[in-house]
């Protein structure tokens, strides 16, 4: 266990706006590279679960397995937990807990999870080691990160630059890290794994109805979320600022030809 914590500030936050698109993310749309490995009696932990989505889609493929979701947050996990209750599924538990200073033993789970944490993170490669510390021999350690930089959209568009520039500064003052996603393999060298296989896939908005459900979430965010309260607080933007980024957000989903690309980086180590 580690005796130092690192101090993390999370970006994005708990806004409602900021759940609702976790909680819309999948094992197809955002964990796929690890279906492979998830087989039926297969032990989990998903690392920074968020409300649970992705977490029971697990539960489901590897019944009779045990998972476990892990967050930091109390009242995300309630909502996990009530997620789970609504599905039904009763292979899966919640609980709060530390990235840096996980509550299990050492070798307690085939497969240790964590889906866009670590560029939160101010110290991702001791969060690393702590997943590759409670897998068993030979288990997977899997991470995917979105790469901020790596994202591109069209039509060109003045405030989604200052919309980037932005969470940029947001996120580095923070001590995290918005390019995760082309950092993950050296980090998992750095964590102490020899068996590192990197893949990459994509999210995409580019139909009217995917335009217009990314447009919302980010231009609440922008406005609402702890994204907003952290530009303000650091002096980064002003209210006007933020509702002008809000609109371009707004112009971006009315567009008939938008396409917005978000890049990520997978990586499946092996302890």
């Amino acid at each position: 266990m580690n005796a130092q914590q690192p101090e993390d500030v999370y970006t994005h936050g708990h806004h409602e706006s900021v759940v609702r698109a976790h909680a819309s993310r999948t094992v197809e749309n955002s964990a796929a590279f690890v279906i492979p490995h998830l087989t039926p009696g297969t032990s989990v932990l998903d690392v920074g679960c968020g409300p649970g989505s992705i977490t029971c889609d697990f539960a489901g493929l590897v019944a009779p397995g045990q998972v476990i979701g892990l967050d930091r947050s109390a009242d995300i996990i309630a909502q996990a937990t009530e997620l789970a209750t609504d599905r039904g599924v009763d292979n899966v538990t919640f609980q709060t807990g530390n990235i840096y200073d996980l509550d299990f033993e050492d070798e307690s789970f085939d497969l240790v999870h964590a889906h866009q944490v670590l560029q939160h993170l101010t110290d991702p490669v001791a969060a690393l080691r702590e997943m590759r510390r409670v897998a068993k021999p030979g288990a997977i350690v899997a991470v995917r990160d979105a790469d901020f930089h790596g994202m591109s959209w069209y039509p060109e568009i003045p405030e989604l630059d200052d919309w980037m520039e932005l969470y940029q500064k947001i996120a580095r003052r923070n001590g995290a890290e918005p390019d995760a996603g082309r950092r993950l393999v050296s980090w998992a060298h750095q964590a102490g794994f020899t068996q590192v296989a990197p893949t990459s896939s994509n999210w995409l908005y580019a139909t009217a109805q995917q335009r217009a459900w990314q447009s919302r979430v980010w231009s609440e965010r922008v406005l609402h979320s702890a994204f907003a309260e952290q530009a303000l607080e650091y002096g980064f933007a002003n209210e006007a600022d933020l509702a002008r980024i809000a609109a371009g957000w707004h112009r971006w989903g009315a567009t008939e030809d938008g396409f917005f690309l978000i890049p990520n980086g997978e990586v499946i180590a092996r302890a």
